[in-house]
């Protein structure tokens, strides 16, 4: 099959969604690949490393868009990539298309099989492919929110880790998932006082085996949200339903009672956010405030550290982008319940429930549609 890569074109997002050994293990499988040019330059991927793969550089994003069967990417196509996605054309990349609709209209008027890599399961039920960016986003979260805490950047002034006979600020992660997990990692790390708050008393218990007494767990139904909310400096939003919009679960109410210059990171927003005052922001422009609270809403975090990023990701999404070039979709879908799992858009129809659900459109079962 042909395979094409094209530079991302999301504001500051500098990843790629192949690197050059990935490359050379799809040539080696028969593929052709061409890749936009200096597509990998900023996660420090260069066109001779992907020429020296066997790779083909190409100068327009049409033209990858024009002659390949696959486009593999990181990001949501914007609005000048989906008028280039052909019929009959598989799109593997992250999609989010429940917070989405315009996307999701635009990739079902293109008639194009498209693969999300965050609805891809595993027999666990777990995210394959939205974990290693969840991983990065997580630890990232700490690190946007110990800085945003600083007082040039408005927040209250504090240090995450305190200091010799000063407290450490406090901490509170929403959900208990991999973003919370690696987001407890580094506040722990960062000797910050850290609450996760989930709704799963097992998975409570499987941190707490994790953290030891460095983290405070905390089930929902038995707390007081508002009071743990208004006493945090620093809260991590990265709550998730799979494929589906993220609940509201900070109102605006709560975010009146922080106090003034705490930090909030809400790691949610790709999905819509898990925070009644969230909008999508920028690397360029990260935060904003709302009650004197500082957000930060970036919706690419990982794109920050772009090299990190795509290694890790690749390593994830190759054996499932192999298994696609060399059997066809149809034949690769059909075989693994947890590949077909990440069908959003097939052909015209909505094959993912959460997205049909929230706009309206008629669910088509993926195993239906075959």
């Amino acid at each position: 099959m042909k395979i094409g890569v094209p530079k991302e074109i999301k504001p500051q997002e500098n990843r790629i969604g192949l690197t050059p050994d990935s490359v050379k293990i799809l040539i080696s499988n028969g593929h052709k690949v061409f890749v936009e040019n200096n597509g990998g330059f900023e996660a420090g991927f260069y066109n001779d490393q992907y020429k020296s793969a066997g790779a083909e550089i190409v100068s327009k994003a049409e033209d990858i868009f024009n002659d390949s069967d696959i486009i593999v990417k990181v990001k949501e196509p914007l609005t000048s990539e989906i008028k280039m996605i052909k019929e009959n054309q598989i799109v593997f990349t992250y999609l989010h298309l429940a917070a989405a609709k315009e996307l999701t209209e635009g990739l079902i008027k293109s008639k194009s099989i498209c693969i999300a890599y965050e609805t891809v399961t595993d027999d666990n039920g777990r995210l394959p492919l939205l974990a290693p960016m969840s991983a990065v986003a997580g630890r990232m979260s700490i690190q946007a929110g110990a800085h945003s805490l600083e007082k040039n950047q408005k927040g209250r002034g504090l240090l995450l880790g305190g200091a010799p006979g000063v407290e450490p600020a406090n901490v509170v992660i929403l959900g208990g998932g991999v973003v919370g997990e690696n987001a407890a990692l580094i506040a722990t790390g960062m000797k910050a006082k850290v609450n996760i708050v989930d709704k799963s008393e097992k998975r409570l218990e499987e941190l707490k085996n994790i953290f030891g007494n460095k983290i405070i767990p905390q089930l929902v139904e038995k707390i007081d949200l508002e009071k743990l909310v208004s006493e945090c400096d620093l809260l991590i939003g990265g709550v998730l339903i799979p494929g589906a919009e993220a609940p509201k679960i900070i109102t605006k109410k709560m975010i009146k009672n922080m106090k003034r210059g705490s930090v909030i990171v809400d790691v949610a927003i790709d999905q819509g956010g898990c925070v009644e005052t969230s909008k999508p922001t920028t690397h360029a422009n990260p935060t904003y405030i709302v009650d004197d609270v500082v957000h930060y809403c970036v919706a690419n975090m990982p794109g920050g550290v772009p090299r990190t990023s795509t290694l890790a990701l690749n390593k994830a999404t190759l054996p499932f982008l192999n298994k696609l070039a060399n059997d066809g979709f149809e034949k690769a879908l059909k075989s693994d319940k947890n590949f077909l799992a990440g069908l959003n858009v097939c052909k015209g129809n909505v094959t993912y429930k959460a997205v049909a659900d929230v706009f309206g459109h008629k669910y088509v079962s993926p195993n239906e549609l075959f």
